[in-house]
């Protein structure tokens, strides 16, 4: 059966005034709260908040990057909010991209295969309390062991941010599933199989339960434009097969001309990786990714001209 999240916090609100929605949220049906980590609030601080106002709902962060923080103070945050929330963390992790690696944080985006792999191999022993002293392929740790140890069921489960067959067959191979997203639910079929059996598959689905098309569009052309032209996306949605589809756009925006860019994006892309429509509708595609392969779900809804807490209660599991 499957888990049905929401992406957390909301825009536009504070995030100590978002107490009574994530409270809501619990008494409205859904399962998990899921955050992400770009330019917003962090990926951690929206779940240690939601960890006392939401105490039966999982928390999961979708994702972390493997490079911006430190691997002994990746440890200890994860473990502060898997001891905040035992039983009912999971952490999600991942490349994250080179813009927010090296543009944001001035940090070089090497190697990222082999810093997400190293990253998890060095997290499952450091979280199982064990003292590491290693040198793994894009880094070393020595002699570090958590100082306030972890109960063996609050270690928390561990997901990859994937996009492209090896980065999801890592995530099938060293942890405990994937965390995908800008794809329809057709896409989901191929990738899952990446993953293989038996694996936790989240997704980041874009929500917007609006009945203005033209609306939706426009913006989410927009988003769509900042993302598909970042070069792992853009490599992704090449591997998918939406490159002829998406030569205006990567041509354009390589002349520098972004508006003309996002003006380039065809209406079924922006169908394809924003649901959008009424509420009964948006649920009924949502439940396709499940369909598809797809083990939790976590909608990211976009505030393009509606309320985002009418838009979560509509959006309900039912």
């Amino acid at each position: 059966m499957a888990r049905h999240g929401i992406t957390v916090p909301f825009d536009n609100v504070p995030l100590a005034d978002q107490r009574e929605w994530v409270a809501e949220l619990a008494d409205l049906g859904y399962t998990d709260l899921w955050s992400s980590e770009a330019n917003g609030a962090d990926g951690f601080t929206p779940l240690a908040l939601a960890a006392a106002w939401a105490p039966t709902m999982r928390l999961g962060t979708a994702v972390v990057p493997v490079y911006t923080r430190g691997p002994a103070l990746l440890a200890m945050t994860v473990a502060a909010m898997a001891e905040a929330a035992p039983g009912r963390f999971v952490l999600g992790l991942g490349t994250s991209s080179d813009v927010i690696v090296e543009r944001w944080n001035d940090t070089p985006f090497d190697e990222p295969y082999k810093r997400v792999r190293d990253t998890v191999r060095f997290l499952k022993k450091a979280l199982a309390n064990e003292k590491v002293d290693e040198e793994y392929d894009t880094f070393k740790v020595r002699g570090f062991k958590l100082g306030r140890p972890l109960a063996p069921e609050a270690v928390p489960p561990i997901v990859v941010g994937a996009l492209r067959p090896g980065m999801l067959r890592l995530a099938g191979r060293e942890a405990d599933g994937a965390v995908i997203n800008w794809l329809s639910p057709d896409d989901v079929r191929t990738v899952v199989p990446e993953v293989g059996p038996g694996k936790e598959i989240v997704a980041r689905i874009f929500v917007c339960p609006s009945e203005d098309t033209a609306t939706v569009r426009q913006w989410g052309r927009m988003a769509i434009a900042a993302y598909l032209t970042v070069p792992v996306y853009a490599a992704f949605h090449e591997w998918l097969g939406r490159g002829p589809q998406l030569k205006g756009l990567w041509d354009n925006w390589k002349a520098g001309d972004r508006k003309a860019a996002a003006a380039a994006i065809p209406d079924e892309v922006v169908d394809d990786l924003i649901v959008h429509g009424p509420p009964e509708a948006c649920r009924e595609r949502i439940e396709q990714y499940v369909a598809n392969g797809v083990t939790t779900t976590a909608p990211l809804i976009l505030p393009f001209g509606i309320d985002q807490r009418q838009a979560a209660r509509d959006l309900a599991p039912r």
